[in-house]
This record gives structure tokens, sequence and C-alpha cells, in this order.
């Protein structure tokens, strides 16, 4: 067998390895998805859960909990996760930094920076009756000003990633930094809100996957769907820019309007998902890093698995939050952080010795 039929069979044999890994992903969610569905206060067996969704008039009471509360809280999982691990691999892509994520570069405190401004100033946020933060009223105006918000994170990074000589560190250091200025404008808010816009926008941050119903489901579905079909489009550009920006430029790609393009709509899937659900730190980062140990680094699969990994994560993380202190419901962002804040410093670490 000549060099050239043995690399054919191992390319060959990868493929068949990614194809593999991604459906195995692909089944571990379902399996956490029916997971999800089972873990509550009110105890249903595997029988009454494939009851009510073969036939939601079989028993009104689990076809309520199931319905209306853990299907909707599940959904919203799979979406907020998916996206924040999409717009994480698509962040690291286009700014050359495997430590670009929405949470780490300050694009998820400028959507949370926008949103309280919408809940405080303009009055779009509301208290239902069991506490818990709603935004069906107002609901657009909370979405625009946190893509506003997320929008002023993102045009800032990208002005500082196109200066010539701006390391990729100091990238990441800026997104500190500007995440530590959206965090004292949230903060200068509340201190001038009333108590119960001072409620609604403190534990609208915590980051909670019981804020979401079926309208805020949709409308995450309407920000996550057509910015995964783009970037499953384009992944062969994407595979370009990882040989550099003058190697993409002579493929014929117009780099710097695929970046731009590419951060809004990273940004408006981060910015619509944190302005109902709040914030959820290190999915973004976490996801993309999980995946490439088993995808590898081409994008014609590393998008499809970071966005498999970010909703499993998130799922994962969900059931962990409902289960490790119950009846107490722990709000999924102080799980994703307490995961995601020592990878991040291990990745710190490991770039500082390369």
């Amino acid at each position: 067998m000549s060099c050239a039929d043995d690399r054919i069979g191992r390319q060959y044999q990868q493929l068949l390895r990614q194809k593999g890994l991604a459906v195995l992903l692909g089944g571990g969610l379902a399996l956490l998805a029916f997971s999800s569905l089972k873990t509550g206060s009110l105890p249903l067996t595997w029988g009454e859960i494939m009851a009510v969704l073969l036939d939601p008039e079989a028993d009104a009471r689990a076809a309520h909990v199931i319905q209306q509360i853990r299907l909707s809280r599940t959904v919203a999982a799979l979406l907020a996760g998916g996206g924040l691990g999409l717009a994480g691999v698509i962040m690291q892509n286009v700014l050359k930094n495997p430590l670009a994520s929405p949470f780490t570069i300050g694009v998820s405190q400028g959507a949370a920076c926008g949103a309280a401004f919408a809940i405080i100033i303009l009055g779009a946020g509301t208290i239902q009756q069991d506490g818990n933060t709603g935004f069906l009223a107002g609901s657009s105006l909370v979405v625009l000003s946190a893509f506003g918000g997320a929008i002023l994170a993102v045009g800032f990074i990208l002005v500082l990633a196109s200066l010539e000589g701006v390391s990729t560190e100091a990238v990441i250091l800026a997104g500190v930094a500007l995440s530590a200025f959206f965090g004292a404008a949230t903060m200068l808010l509340q201190y001038f809100a009333d108590d119960l816009q001072l409620a609604a926008s403190v534990f609208w941050t915590f980051g909670d996957l019981g804020k979401a119903g079926w309208a805020e489901n949709a409308l995450m579905a309407a920000a996550f769907i057509p910015p995964l079909l783009y970037f499953v489009a384009g992944r062969w550009n994407f595979n370009a820019l990882q040989w550099g920006d003058e190697v993409a430029a002579s493929l014929g790609i117009r780099v710097k309007r695929l970046r731009v393009i590419a951060m809004l709509l990273a940004a408006l899937t981060v910015a619509v998902s944190t302005s109902f659900l709040g914030i959820i730190g290190f999915i973004g980062l976490m996801a993309p890093h999980l995946a490439r140990p088993l995808v590898g680094n081409d994008h014609r699969f590393l998008i499809a698995a970071s966005v498999l990994m970010g909703a499993l994560l998130l799922l994962a993380s969900d059931i962990i939050a409902r289960t490790l202190l119950a009846p107490v419901v722990l709000p999924v962002g102080i799980i994703t952080s307490f995961a995601g804040a020592p990878l991040f410093l291990y990745l710190l670490i490991c770039r500082r010795r390369n």
C-alpha cells in the first residue's frame, strides 16, 4: 500500500470516528433530556412520562408538570446551551483565541447590562406571583436592549482585535476589563431602582432555566437556528480562517466581512438567551474545548459537536442544580461557574507554558 493510500485510509477512519462521536453525543443528550423530565419534586415513573408524551390527556397532573414546567425547562437548556456552545466556537475561531467566549470577553455582561437597563429604566421587567421574574410583557424591549449591550462589547473587541500589535492575551484582558465596566454599570442602575425593579434585575442575573416558558423558548429558537444554519453553511470558511487571514483571503473569502457577521450573529444568540435566562457563565468556553479532543479542529464537525456539548453541559448542570439541595433548586449559573472557573485557570496555565 502506498503512502497516499495509507493517508487516505487514516483520513477515512478519522471521518468515521468523528461521525460516530457526534452520534454518541446526540445519544447522551437524548438520555439527559429524558432524565431532566424525570427530575423534580413530583416523582414520576418512566411509564408515566412516556404516557404523557404520547397522550397529554392521560394524566392531567403529570401532563401539567411535564409540559409546562419540565419540558419547557429542558428545551430552554438545549437551546441556550447549544447557542452558547455555538457562540463560543465561532468567537474562538474569528478572534484566534482559545480563551474567547461570550462570558470571558464581556459579551454576556454587556447583554446583562442592556437587559438591566430595559428592566429598570424602561420598565420592561415584571414579577410573577410565584416569585420568578417574567419577561412576557415587553420581552422584545429586553431582548433589543440586551442585544445593544452585547453589540457594544462585540464592537469594542473587534476594534481591539483588528489593531496591529495587539496580542490574543490582550483581547482577553480587555474582555475582563469590559466585564468589570458593564458590571459596574449594572450595579449603578440597580442602586437607583425601586424594590420590585431591583428584585427583578438581581434575580434575573442569577442564570436560571426556570424563567423560560414556551414563548421565551420560541424566541431563543428564532435567534439560534438561523445563525446555526449560517455557520454550518460557511464551515469551510471557518476552516480557512484557521490558516490565517491571508490564506483565507487568497481563497476568495472576505475576511473582515465574515468576522463582523459571525460576531454579530454570535452576539445575537447570546443576547437573546441572556435576556431571558440571565448570565450563564463558561458554557461557551467549555463546550468547544471538550469537543475538540473528540472531533478535532475541523469545523465541519466541531460546530455541531460544540452545539451538542454546550446543550449537554447545560442540561447536566441543570439536573445537578435541581438535585444537589433538593427540594431547593439552585440557579444553574452557579453550577456552571463552579465547573468553568477551574477549566479557565487550567487553560491560562497551559497557554503560559506554551
